[in-house]
């Protein structure tokens, strides 16, 4: 009987994931991108469910790893929805009456806060984006930087300032059908 160094058990198993891996990415890639409609956000839950399967590969392997990956790519999408929903239900009564924007309308002004948002330095772009975009405290985004609080506000009030003219700039350069709802509330 021949025995087997530990090490080459490692070398099989990191050679059978690497093999499903190179087969099985372009496919998840695809799901993950249906799922999510973004190519960034879909590459990370590729990575990460890639990751989650590597962990579990004994699991995994001894079924269809490739259905297995699915389902953790299906399940970080929807931990993704959980993590991000902030929806708020209202009483019929309390819905604002007002004109519906089209997906067009909402393209444009997503665009248009991109590009502006290109124009604050990357410092000032990662802190309006955490506080005010993502809904971050003062706090949480100094944690998560390692800056203080202080740094946070006034770099936060500097870069919305910046992006406040930057839009204003944008706006008065659409043609005369383009940006009229304006559907910001007190800001």
């Amino acid at each position: 009987m021949d025995v087997v160094p530990i090490s080459s058990g490692v070398v099989d198993r990191e050679a059978e994931f690497t093999e499903f891996m190179a087969r099985a990415a372009p496919a998840l890639a695809r799901t993950a991108w249906l799922l999510c409609g973004d190519e960034h956000q879909a590459e990370e839950l590729v990575q990460l469910a890639l990751t989650r399967t590597y962990l579990k590969w004994s699991i995994a392997r001894q079924r269809d790893p490739l259905a297995y990956t699915r389902r953790t790519l299906a399940n970080l999408r929807i931990d993704s929805w959980r993590k991000r929903r902030r929806e708020v239900l209202m009483a019929p009564a309390d819905v604002p009456e007002g004109e519906i924007v089209s997906g067009a309308e909402l393209h444009a002004r997503r665009d248009q806060l991109v590009r502006a948002l290109a124009t604050l330095s990357t410092r000032q772009r990662r802190i309006v984006v955490l506080r005010h975009l993502e809904g971050l405290s003062e706090r949480e985004v100094a944690e998560d930087l390692g800056i203080s609080v202080g740094t946070v506000k006034s770099t936060a009030s500097r870069g919305l300032a910046q992006l406040r003219a930057e839009l204003h700039q944008s706006t008065e350069h659409l043609p005369a059908n383009a940006g009229t709802s304006n559907t910001r509330s007190g800001s």
